[in-house]
């Protein structure tokens, strides 16, 4: 008898550069900047739990200069900060 075979998908960490590339698709309204709402919203369409919550540690660890969104120039702390958690990235990078 013969054993069926499974394909399964294995899923590899995004590179930096990725999430921050992930991170800009989230600023919906266009003005370069990263909004707790914002991330918030990115945050739940990859199905991660307590998206508000993480979204606000996020902003509060990134936000160097404490204008209440996240710069060009802030991105790449976002970056590192969000790198650390178990996002399912495999559907959005595909799109």
């Amino acid at each position: 008898m013969r054993k069926a075979s499974y394909l399964r998908q294995v899923e590899q960490p995004m590179t930096e550069d990725q999430l921050k590339g992930l991170l800009r698709k989230f600023d919906t309204n266009g003005d370069g900047k990263l909004s707790r709402k914002e991330l918030k919203v990115g945050l739940k369409s990859l199905d991660l739990r307590f998206a508000g919550l993480k979204a606000w540690r996020a902003i509060r660890h990134a936000d160097v200069n404490k204008d209440g969104v996240i710069g060009e120039e802030e991105i790449n702390e976002l970056a590192k900060y969000i790198s650390k958690w178990e996002v399912n990235t495999s559907d959005t990078l595909a799109s």
